[in-house]
């Protein structure tokens, strides 16, 4: 089966190329640097030529809230417009626990548009909603820096190893297209601003952390409902401790 992974050279899409190759999957792996563009449309024609499955994992470069709004819109755009074009019989896409909820945020508002297109494509699709991935813990940490003080919300998250995510991504491609959401997350539940601590710890940081309900995710207040699954989500399996132990192994 040929299956294109839209920012495929990205932390999970490289994962999930990998994944379905080793199970005997024709995949490109597309992203500007191989020529398909899903902003100005170049090469997206001859890339989706054939292929039965697309798994949307692209990410706006920019946070900006107009930005992040144009790149989803215009990249779901253009996508699902070749796919039609091309006879894609199942549209996957990555976004995030939570979306419906923080639309505070710019970054959120982008994605539920990009969700919204894909619910209006008339094309089979899934989409995933994950919890926040354990790589992006050292950027939560300098997002709500201040001095020597990380202010971040207490609010309960469940952190997924990118690992684990690809696993699931590459499960979904290899299935039938649920015309749903489905929830992915990680083995535990624990509060944002002791999970950043157990993270500057372990990583010898000298910054300490202070738990402030008023600190902004990505611009969104968040609560203990916001972040987390409660419907049923396919949990991972790699803990912090795990993935912490893996990710500072040399390489």
């Amino acid at each position: 089966m040929k299956i294109v992974v839209i920012g495929g050279t990205g932390l999970i899409g490289s994962k999930t190329v990998e994944r379905l190759r080793k199970r005997g999957h024709d995949v490109i792996a597309a992203s500007p640097n191989s020529g398909v563009n899903t902003i100005t449309g170049e090469g997206l024609a001859e890339a989706l030529s054939g292929a039965e499955v697309v798994l949307d994992l692209a990410n706006s470069p920019s946070f900006e809230d107009k930005a992040v709004l144009e790149f989803f819109e215009t990249s779901g755009r253009n996508l699902l417009a070749a796919e039609k074009a091309a006879g894609v019989k199942h549209h996957i896409a990555l976004s995030v626990v939570g979306t419906e909820r923080l639309q505070e945020s710019g970054y959120f508002r982008g994605k539920l548009a990009q969700e919204k297109l894909i619910k209006a494509s008339g094309i089979p699709y899934t989409i995933v909603h994950s919890t926040q991935f354990m790589e992006f813990l050292g950027g939560i940490a300098q997002s709500g820096t201040v001095g020597q003080t990380v202010h971040l919300s207490p609010a309960y998250v469940q952190p997924i190893a990118s690992d684990d995510v690809a696993d699931a991504m590459a499960d979904v491609a290899l299935s039938a297209p649920a015309n749903a959401t489905l929830e992915i997350a990680g083995p535990e539940r624990v509060r944002l601003s002791e999970l950043v601590g157990r993270y500057l710890k372990a990583m010898k940081d000298p910054r300490t952390t202070e738990a402030d309900v008023e600190a902004r995710y990505f611009g969104a207040r968040l609560n203990d409902q916001s972040l987390v699954s409660d419907d049923n989500p396919r949990l991972g399996s790699i803990t912090f401790e795990q993935w912490f132990a893996k990710s500072t192994q040399p390489t």
